[in-house]
């Protein structure tokens, strides 16, 4: 058929254009059929096509906007948990340091305490040790008292004189006196 149509054209005595776009008797219905395919694009894109793609693109920045939103939520509830952290940990410190202050003067009221007693136990110590010393120093007088009178008893004696006991005991008991 392509060499029929050919072969009309050479009987007819056109010369055949190369291309048969660039034809000027065909390019009306060129144009034509340009406009309806631009046309019938244009209505497949605007009708199906855009809003398709038009949804999408509301729909990726609907869900970027809800994770921006929620990004500043959890970081907002994570700046009021830090906070809360830092308060418990603030108040547990002061806890600490309240159980400390009441273990150190819970000690302190043991240690005044036990040094109490034992200044009491030493006071009463030294009370009886020193009435035992007493004791012993009166027993001890009285000895050295007994011996001295004897002692001048025998010295008078010696000498060769007589001293009753009264007088020698008076002459001993005002020695010691001092």
């Amino acid at each position: 058929m392509a060499t029929e149509t050919h072969a009309a054209d050479a009987a007819n005595g056109a010369s055949a254009p190369g291309m048969p776009q660039l034809d000027f008797s065909n390019w009306g219905n060129q144009i034509f059929w340009l406009l309806v395919t631009l046309v019938v694009i244009y209505f497949v894109l605007s009708r199906i096509a855009l809003p398709r793609i038009a949804a999408v693109l509301a729909e990726r920045q609907g869900t970027i906007t809800n994770d921006i939103a929620a990004a500043e939520d959890l970081k907002a509830k994570a700046v009021e948990a830090e906070e809360a952290y830092n308060k418990a940990l603030a108040d547990a410190r002061a806890e600490a340091q309240r159980i400390i202050a009441e273990a150190k003067a819970e000690i302190q009221a043991d240690l005044d305490a036990a040094t109490a007693k034992a200044d009491a136990e030493i006071a009463a110590r030294t009370a009886e040790g020193e009435k035992k010393i007493a004791e012993i120093r009166a027993g001890a007088m009285q000895s050295v008292e007994e011996v001295a009178r004897d002692t001048a008893a025998e010295i008078v004696a010696a000498m060769g004189g007589k001293a009753d006991a009264k007088t020698v005991a008076a002459a001993v008991a005002d020695r010691m006196k001092g």
